[in-house]
C-alpha cells in the first residue's frame, strides 16, 4: 500500500524545517522526523505519527535511552547528544532501534 501525501509529509525530513523538542517520558508522540528529547527518562512507548513503516530519529539530551517494555522491540542505551534511529515495523507494531 503506497503512502498518502499527508502521511509522507508527516514523516519526510525535508518537510520539517526544525526538529521537535519533547520532554523525555515513558510515552512520547513525535511529530517530526528528528525529535530532541530533554531529561533522563527511558522511553517505553512511541505513539506512531503514521501507521505505515517509517523511521524516526531521536536525539537524547540525557541518558534515558529506550526500553523494551512498550512498543519498542529492543532496549538500547542512549549517549548524550547522539541520534538514535528507530524503524517502525507495522507487522509487529513495534519500533526497532537501528544498529
Amino acid at each position: 500500500m503506497p503512502l498518502t501525501a499527508s502521511d509522507w509529509a508527516a514523516i519526510n525530513p525535508s518537510n520539517n524545517s526544525a526538529p521537535g523538542t519533547v520532554a523525555s517520558a515513558a510515552t512520547i508522540a513525535p511529530t517530526t522526523f528528528l525529535t530532541v528529547l530533554t531529561g533522563n527518562v527511558g522511553i517505553a512507548t512511541i505513539t506512531p505519527p503514521v501507521q505505515h513503516a517509517h523511521m524516526l530519529a531521536l536525539q537524547f539530551a540525557g541518558t534515558g535511552g529506550v526500553l523494551a517494555t512498550g512498543n519498542i522491540l529492543t532496549a538500547t542505551a542512549s549517549v548524550v547528544g547522539q541520534v538514535m534511529l528507530l524503524v517502525y515495523n507495522p507487522n509487529i507494531q513495534k519500533y526497532v532501534p537501528v544498529g
